[in-house]
């Protein structure tokens, strides 16, 4: 059986299905879905590439701002950085290995844990920080950053034995009619907890890079809610009526399309952020994403984001090869720090990746990308990774960074370097 003939099947069982479930399958069926295969995924012999691709400078700045807020945290003696989707582990390599060499104080306080959705990168994640999940720094927890069923969830304890945990960060419904997720929680309803390493009191730094832009979307347009129906072998639209909570996200934090016009409602994204944002007793959250706000939105852009990305190519068609081709979605920053400030999480003014990244590397002059250069060929080889991810042209302005803190002296936030960049 393939993925097709999956998803043609649970549609034969029970009728056509909203596209967020679509999408999950494509992306996370445990069996074939996009994440779930062992294909290579990213860099040059995959289908895309994040910043920890283009050069370690991502990593080690980030390590150098992980660092001024556990020192904003008061330079507690155990602090934990959970990182959402972390794919090949990259960046948390760059993050460990660059606090073990310049920031020794800080890396024998941290504790760093990966919540990997995908069992094979999650079994690669294990091989890779074998050594240091030994040494009690490293935690993987597999089935976790996704939208998988739940389920078991491996994780690999300090000492390598594997652990049972359940309760991944979301899970698909399992009401018969396939009724989206609301954008939140009522005051009166608790989220599940947050999956960790550590005990909650111990300060927590959540980092999701290019994370929720993989998180299944509803698509809405003036006909109603986008249902996949399948004829013939071949998928197709059809229209439902709207729900409360799709119509609702537009009123809040969106844009309610035009007679021809599509856009996306990112239900299960605003359900995982107010989760995490309650699993945050004390500390900080850095979202990194392609996105935009609702002000955008009411400008007229980003009306239909909807993207697939395969072997370096993009297409719009969400159909064309299920479970062999990335699907994503742009973030609505509006809807994402309004779910945070929900969870309680005091939200930052939005900065993009270039302000962010000059802010910290400005007082080193980026220092942290060239200390290892020896020939001036190298220095030229480095400059050019670091302009393309803090340049308009490349990544820098295309990248929004949402920073948000619970529990810190409103002060010591505004020292963040990350936030010091002159808006």
């Amino acid at each position: 059986m393939t993925l097709r003939h999956k998803i043609q099947q649970e549609i034969h069982d029970r009728g056509p299905v909203p596209f967020s479930r679509y999408m999950e399958m494509c992306l996370y069926d445990p069996e074939f879905g996009y994440y779930s295969r062992a294909q290579e995924k990213f860099g040059k012999g995959g289908d895309f590439y994040t910043s920890s691709d283009v050069h370690a400078v991502f990593g080690r700045l980030l390590a150098r701002q992980f660092e001024e807020m556990w020192r904003a945290l008061d330079s507690p003696g155990q602090i934990e950085v959970l990182e959402l989707g972390p794919g090949r582990g990259l960046f948390a390599q760059d993050v460990l290995d660059w606090s073990e060499k310049t920031f020794p104080d800080f890396y024998r306080a941290v504790h760093y844990t990966l919540a990997e959705s995908s069992p094979s990168l999650a079994e690669r994640l294990a091989s890779q920080f074998r050594k240091r999940i030994e040494a009690g720094k490293v935690t993987v927890l597999a089935g976790l950053s996704g939208v998988g069923p739940s389920s078991a969830a491996v994780a690999q304890t300090p000492t390598g034995e594997a652990a049972h945990r359940s309760a991944p960060l979301t899970s698909r419904p399992t009401r018969e009619n396939h009724e989206p997720e609301g954008f939140g929680c009522s005051r009166a309803e608790k989220p599940p907890k947050l999956q960790r390493t550590l005990s909650p009191e111990v300060p927590l730094i959540v980092f999701a890079n290019e994370f929720f832009d993989a998180q299944p979307v509803e698509i809405l347009s003036a006909k109603g809610s986008l249902r996949v129906a399948a004829r013939d072998g071949r998928f197709l639209d059809e229209w439902a009526a709207s729900t409360k909570h799709e119509l609702d996200f537009l009123d809040h934090y969106g844009v309610h399309p035009d007679t021809n016009g599509r856009t996306e409602v990112a239900l299960r994204s605003q359900s995982l952020m107010t989760r995490v944002a309650a699993g945050i007793e004390r500390g900080f959250l850095i979202a990194i994403d392609y996105g935009y706000t609702r002000e955008q939105q009411l400008a007229g852009r980003y009306l239909d984001t909807l993207m697939t990305y395969r072997r370096h190519i993009t297409s719009p068609d969400p159909y064309q090869a299920p479970g062999a081709q990335d699907i994503t979605a742009h973030v609505n920053f509006t809807a994402l720090s309004g779910a945070a400030e929900q969870g309680g999480l005091q939200v930052k003014k939005l900065r993009t990746q270039s302000q962010f990244l000059l802010g910290i590397g400005e007082a080193t002059q980026f220092a942290d990308a060239f200390e290892e250069c020896r020939l001036p060929q190298e220095r030229t080889k480095v400059a050019m990774q670091l302009k393309h991810l803090i340049t308009p042209e490349g990544m820098g302005d295309t990248f929004q960074v949402l920073v948000a803190s619970k529990g810190v002296d409103a002060s010591a936030v505004e020292t963040l370097s990350g936030l010091s960049f002159c808006m």
